[in-house]
């Protein structure tokens, strides 16, 4: 069998790592092409991945950003093997499953959105591995939501990794839920980290600040596109934080002891609720 990986990063490369583990063929393409001879030479990768073998992939990852994604689509897709599964990485799934439900059909092959559940703060093929993804979450969007056949066959084809468990759902459920589960979470940690505070937090911090600020070093780049692509939904999380927060400073304000306990305490339960 043999896997075509778009990207070499943190992703893509641990991606390579796993499939070569399990000794598929891969072919890879990073724009740096210094990278991709760093994973050939690494024992991640066999050969680079160009237009003349792209058809002889059996399956083709596509581990850059959502634009990235698109625009490889676009320029390859009449190469792409009839028989093949393109899945994309990218975290968020509304543009892209836009354009490659629609290259797939005009072409032939089938194509499903793809979002692994897993990452560090670090970036780049140096700090990928093979077991990255092992044990996590993998988010799939299907072009029919209830085929199962596909679906199995996705999930057979995505084995190399090991995700511990497989989520199907639409393109925009999956959008909303990231905005929540991810993207506000790092929008948070980012904007918390630039107290004038936090100069001066050595001896003071532990737990509490090492959680809340461990996404706050990110790649601008990257989250800056993933945000402008969910801007509908991650806007509005980020007016249902401010809400949230003014009751707990206006309680504050007031001295008013009752309203702030009543706050906290509906967060506690509200946390016992969802896990």
């Amino acid at each position: 069998m043999t896997v075509g990986i778009v990207g070499l990063g943190l992703i893509g490369g641990s991606l390579a790592r796993a499939y070569h583990d399990a000794g598929w063929r891969v072919l890879a393409h990073n724009h740096s092409a210094s990278v991709t001879a760093f994973a050939e030479m690494a024992g991640a990768v066999d050969a680079p991945l160009t237009p003349e073998n792209l058809p002889e992939c059996d399956l083709l990852l596509l581990a850059v950003y959502p634009q990235a994604s698109i625009d490889y689509l676009e320029a390859n897709a009449e190469r792409i093997n009839q028989n093949a599964i393109v899945i994309d990485c990218c975290g968020t799934k509304r543009d892209i499953c836009a354009v490659g439900f629609r290259l797939a059909e005009e072409h032939g092959f089938l194509f499903v959105g793809g979002h692994p559940m897993a990452g560090t703060h670090f970036s780049g093929f140096k700090y990928s591995r093979a077991t990255l993804f092992k044990g996590a979450p993998m988010v799939l969007v299907p072009p029919v939501f209830d085929d199962m056949q596909l679906i199995d066959r996705v999930c057979k084809l995505l084995a190399p990794p090991a995700f511990g468990q497989f989520s199907v759902t639409t393109a925009e459920k999956h959008d909303e839920m990231i905005a929540f589960t991810s993207q506000l979470a790092h929008v948070v940690s980012n904007a918390y980290v630039k107290s004038p505070t936090a100069a001066a937090h050595k001896g003071f911090s532990a737990g509490s600040y090492k959680d809340l600020t461990r996404v706050a070093w990110l790649n601008p780049e990257m989250w800056t596109e993933l945000f402008l692509e969910n801007k509908d939904n991650l806007t509005r999380e980020i007016d249902t934080l401010i809400s949230e927060l003014q009751q707990y400073r206006d309680a504050m304000a007031a001295d008013d002891r009752e309203t702030l306990c009543r706050l906290l305490d509906e967060g506690k339960k509200r946390k016992e609720e969802v896990g």
